[in-house]
């Protein structure tokens, strides 16, 4: 143990270690790469409506589009794009993926039919499925073990500014310009961001951990299986993937909820889901990133309290707001659940970076994007979508069905916060084996 402070001792205080500037700046710039991400997927949960009602597509249908094709191949290129962020100039990678996702947003603006637009999602899905691992890889060399869940909470925020500016922007530019303008504008935004990204410098891999990365990185199964002998992080994915369901979930079907059940129109319900992710997200994720700074300070344990206490809560507005018939108080439900829907990413990802080796933090980062997209993008729009289509002949106002699949679909933050409680037994020892306690 003396053994292992001295060496962070070492390291931490070393000239190597990139200096505040750099990192801040990395990070202010990594987190809007991220920002553009998720806008540019939110954008298309806004525009359900008038996208169904142009191809004539079933609620099924829809979840399929704006779900299972991205994250069919979301998921299947994300292991091998894991496992390149663990090889190759992260930097560059981040810059491709983010041409790739945005020109293939645009190509959704253009689509003509459904199987076009389908085409062009599946093409998001590839650019979107290179992004995401290199940036966390990035950062976890930037901050001390004891400072990424700070750094993952800043870098959070990304979901609040991207999920309020799809939902904001997405609304407004479909009521005056159509759906198609507004998905071509979110692709053209990207460009600044890249220009961007040249400024931001490549550190030298595990250059803030005890142990530094191996000069070969690990190969996909090798990394598998040292996630699968992590207890604790196993816990940790499962409780992440299961309150993206739970949570996320509900968001993708939210503006659709609003418009069918209360009467909104597309900018409206864009613009109340945008307000609520976007200003009331980045409130919460700004506040839980002030609770983190004691978080850091305390065993590890209390991280795994927060994620589970947060999750858990927030089911019960997430469950109600979907069952009540008055407009305002669904809203005031509304509020209480979506702005804390991302609050536990930022905590749950510094656990995540702390529980593995540095030479296997892509493919990490990899595996818990597989499982937690299949449940946000592929199992939760499909599912409430069937169960909207199943419900509808037996009810007697069938534009009601979507209320009754989102109610009970936001159960499921129960069993996400019993994965991280669960989590808590099997922590010391799995990082300690993976040279961060």
């Amino acid at each position: 143990m003396t053994t292992q402070a001295d060496a962070r001792a070492a390291r931490e205080g070393s000239a190597s270690h990139p200096v505040l500037k750099r990192r801040y700046w990395a990070l202010a710039v990594i987190t809007l790469v991220y920002a553009m991400n998720i806008a540019d997927r939110f954008v298309l949960s806004t525009l359900i409506e008038p996208i169904k009602a142009e191809f004539q597509l079933s609620d099924a249908s829809v979840g399929f589009l704006t779900g299972v094709a991205l994250a069919i191949f979301y998921t299947a290129a994300g292991l091998p794009l894991g496992a390149l962020a663990d090889r190759v100039n992260r930097r560059n990678m981040i810059m491709w993926a983010l041409s790739v996702w945005s020109l293939f947003t645009a190509a959704c603006g253009m689509a003509q039919n459904f199987w076009q637009l389908l085409l062009a999602r599946i093409g998001v899905g590839v650019g979107e499925a290179g992004g995401t691992p290199p940036s966390h890889s990035i950062l976890a060399d930037y901050f001390r073990p004891s400072e990424r869940i700070i750094a993952m909470s800043v870098f959070a925020l990304g979901i609040a500014i991207g999920s309020g500016i799809g939902g904001i922007g997405g609304g407004l530019l479909a009521e005056r310009f159509g759906w198609r303008h507004g998905l071509i504008v979110f692709a053209f935004a990207s460009i600044p961001v890249l220009l961007l990204l040249l400024t931001v410098r490549e550190p030298q891999r595990g250059a803030s951990d005890v142990a530094a990365a191996a000069a070969k990185a690990p190969g996909i199964g090798e990394t598998i299986a040292f996630i699968r002998s992590q207890r604790a992080l196993v816990h940790v994915i499962a409780g992440a993937t299961i309150a993206t369901f739970s949570g996320m979930g509900l968001v993708w079907w939210t503006p659709a909820f609003l418009a069918r059940s209360h009467g909104f129109s597309v900018g409206e319900a864009g613009f109340e889901v945008g307000m609520m992710s976007g200003v009331g997200g980045a409130a919460a994720l700004v506040a839980a990133t002030l609770v983190t700074f004691k978080l850091a300070r305390m065993a590890p344990k209390w991280q795994c309290h927060f994620l589970a206490w947060v999750t858990l809560l927030i089911t019960i507005p997430g469950v109600l707001a979907h069952s009540v018939s008055d407009k305002a108080m669904a809203l005031w439900l509304l509020w209480l659940f979506i702005p804390f829907t991302n609050v536990y990413v930022g905590p749950m990802l510094a656990l995540l970076q702390n529980l593995v080796r540095p030479d296997m933090r892509g493919v990490t980062v990899a595996v818990v994007l597989f499982t937690a997209n299949i449940a946000n993008l592929a199992i939760a729009p499909q599912l409430i979508g069937i169960a909207s289509d199943l419900i509808a002949p037996h009810i007697a106002d069938p534009a009601q069905s979507l209320r009754i699949a989102l109610a009970f679909a936001g159960l499921t933050g129960i069993w996400a916060a019993l994965h991280f409680w669960m989590a808590i037994k099997s922590l010391p020892g799995d990082l300690a084996r993976a040279g961060t306690l």
